[in-house]
């Protein structure tokens, strides 16, 4: 058996969900509906142009949210650009003081073998 107070608050909590449920159907909710099952001409037309507004509110918002995605992905795109521009700047440079370097590494080489050449014949004489 159900305590008398368990039973009002199982009671209450009945009415509460049926009036809910009863809002819930009242509200129109915006979406395509079925106009088919309109039987006069007015409210048929009227249910078609509800749902033509559904549309047109719908891919209007989806436009603007594409173009949006659109927009911040060129920026990141020119912000790469940017990036690898500057990349490349540094690689050229790197490249530039390596072969500088390399071309300075063989010049001290030279002479050095110049100088011990001379050295070498005064030692035989």
């Amino acid at each position: 058996m159900i305590a008398p107070m368990t039973r009002t608050t199982f009671v209450i909590s009945t009415l509460l969900m049926a009036t809910f449920a009863a809002a819930a159907h009242a509200q129109d909710v915006p979406g395509i509906e079925i106009c088919t099952v309109e039987k006069t001409m007015e409210r048929r037309t009227s249910c078609l142009q509800s749902n033509v507004d559904f549309l047109q509110k719908t891919i209007t918002k989806l436009a603007s949210d594409h173009q949006q995605k659109i927009d911040a992905a060129n920026r990141q795109v020119e912000a790469l650009k940017s990036t690898v521009a500057g990349l490349q700047k540094i690689v050229d440079e790197l490249k530039t003081a390596q072969s500088k370097a390399a071309e300075d590494a063989k010049k001290p080489a030279a002479p050095a073998a110049k100088d011990a050449a001379p050295a070498a014949k005064d030692g035989t004489k």
